[in-house]
């Protein structure tokens, strides 16, 4: 027997196939098969259950199998978003060209009407932690982003800009099937998260406003409209406006409203969201909400809805990866024996696992809070709420931005965990989709403020309200269920805190503060995940 003949002989003796994995794989059902989850939707729904739960029975197929299908193929890297500036008549028309399975998706999923009056809060809310476990997708970021211009054209709604009214009726109900998408612009190059660094100009038109200069990381380039911050000729406080990217009749000759997109950035993930630079030269634009408060607005409102669905998107991912590691290690075998019978890799999966469940169970205890404080936004340090309330806005405040930095810095070890059982495939982008996720959440640790600015935040705002909302009484409150014992060592090592150099000069003494200060925050924010989650068993 020849070389050939003998190579062919050991191929075809060698009968091993994944076939039998990705035939689970795909037959998953997000929500069906996610107890855990199920259990959580039962907790927090209460009298809604039964509507919340055949209505999410109804749609996570589709999410699970079509939409998963759809977000593979907008994975690939030679079809990721990218700039045609001109058109065959050397018209400018910075056209953000992306594949056509994108926008099969996007509608189907933006036609879902997930922020329409129509759809109660706890059905969206469910509904986009299953659309999240797709990553990115092209979707998931644009999806946020027209949230929060959603909540913003609500709360300040102005009958002098009645626009302002359709815009809203075109991203929230839709108008004849359509619905319209948004993105917010707020970072510029000098500035980044500083907001007060902004220095794009809003020069007044009448009663609108024309706005020149740049705006440097734009997330959700091809919007319909866009939230952006500017200051008004004259003043130096930053307002808010809402940009459309067209003007009546302007879409199909694809005239953009006065600005261009200058190129697509390349970035770690989130990759199927393009993310450019813009440069506007005379861009209309509508003022929404006082004028000089837009850091006040952004912040509260728009910042604050996309780091809550940051917390929802990490339950997703972890959930995903922790239902496939799962799956795998009871698949494959090495050496003899499945993986999850070695004790290495089952006490893996079982911290991949309790990670799953106890962030999805914080996500949850969080929106719960959200929605029976009425869905609060930039309720501020103080109001003119009974002291009570003020303590539970308080409350909701900070355990938002924990969750925002806790959730993305755990969901990168689940992720890298997950990773690993799964070996050299781990790393195979046709294999899993495991590795794009894993880029998704690093990239979503870096959104709405990294984690040493939202750290400070979160310092700052404990020594200001310290003389009506001391640290104990906040522990105790945050932690209302856990063991005294546990709510006792938190209640000491914050009043210590707050009294270290945390915020202070670099020195020996502020350096080991301030390490004390991180790893006491994700401590704090991993006990209150764990009550949240006992609370659902």
């Amino acid at each position: 027997m020849n070389v050939s003949s003998r190579a062919k002989e050991t191929k075809e003796n060698n009968t091993y196939s994944f076939d039998e994995f990705l035939e689970k794989r795909e037959s998953l059902d997000w929500y069906r098969d996610e107890p855990f989850l199920q259990k959580a939707v039962k907790h927090f729904t209460g009298s809604r259950y039964e509507q919340v739960h055949d209505k999410i029975n109804q749609f996570s197929p589709t999410v699970s199998t079509e939409w998963n299908r759809l977000a593979e193929q907008i994975a690939r890297p030679e079809v990721r978003p990218y700039m045609l500036h001109y058109d065959s008549f050397n018209h400018r028309i910075d056209r953000v060209v992306r594949p056509m399975e994108v926008h099969k998706l996007e509608k189907a999923l933006f036609t879902e009407g997930l922020f329409s009056s129509q759809m109660p809060p706890w059905e969206s809310f469910v509904k986009r932690m299953l659309i999240h476990q797709l990553g990115e997708a092209g979707v998931t970021c644009p999806m946020t982003c027209t949230h929060g211009l959603i909540t913003l054209l609500d709360q300040f709604q102005n009958e002098e800009y009645p626009m302002l009214a359709e815009i809203l009726m075109h991203t929230k109900e839709g108008i004849n099937g359509e619905f319209a998408i948004g993105a917010q612009y707020m970072s510029e190059i000098q500035g980044g998260s500083d907001l007060p660094a902004n220095l794009l100009e809003a020069v007044p038109d009448g009663k609108n406003y024309r706005l020149y200069g740049n705006k440097f990381f734009c997330s959700v380039a091809h919007a319909d409209y866009s939230v952006v911050t500017a200051k008004i000729t004259g003043t130096n406080k930053v307002t808010t406006f809402v940009v459309p990217s067209w003007l009546p009749e302007d879409k199909e000759k694809e005239k953009r409203n006065s600005y261009q997109i200058n190129r697509i950035k390349w970035k770690l993930g989130t990759a199927e969201v393009p993310t450019g630079e813009i440069d506007y030269n005379g861009a209309l634009a509508y003022p929404i909400g006082p004028h000089n408060k837009g850091i006040a607005i952004a912040v509260g409102i728009v910042l604050t809805l996309s780091r809550l669905e940051i917390g929802i998107a990490c339950a997703g991912f972890m959930l995903r990866a922790s239902r496939e590691a799962n799956l795998y290690s009871d698949y494959r075998t090495v050496f003899g024996k499945k993986i999850k019978e070695y004790p290495l890799a089952a006490s893996k999966l079982k911290k991949i696992e309790h990670a799953a469940k106890r962030t999805t169970a914080g996500a949850f205890k969080i929106y719960d809070l959200f929605l029976k404080l009425e869905k609060p936004l930039n309720p501020g340090i103080k109001s003119n709420h009974p002291i009570e309330h003020q303590k539970k806005l308080f409350n909701l405040r900070e355990l938002i931005l924990l969750q925002k930095i806790c959730v993305t810095n755990e969901g990168a070890d689940v992720l890298r965990e997950a990773l690993s059982v799964f070996a050299g495939h781990g790393v195979m982008e046709e294999f899993s989709s495991l590795p794009r996720i894993f880029r998704d959440v690093v990239v979503n640790e870096q959104w709405e403020g990294p984690r040493n600015l939202l750290l400070t935040q979160i310092y700052r705002d404990l020594q200001r309200v310290a003389d009506w909302y001391s640290p104990a009484e906040f522990v105790g409150s945050v932690l209302t269920g856990a063991a005294m014992e546990d709510v006792k060592v938190f209640s000491d090592q914050l009043e210590d805190l707050l009294q270290r150099p945390v915020l202070g000069e670099v020195n020996e003494g502020s350096l080991e503060a301030a390490v004390e200060w991180d790893a006491f925050c994700d401590s704090l924010f991993k006990a209150y995940q764990e009550v949240a989650r006992k609370e659902i068993n």
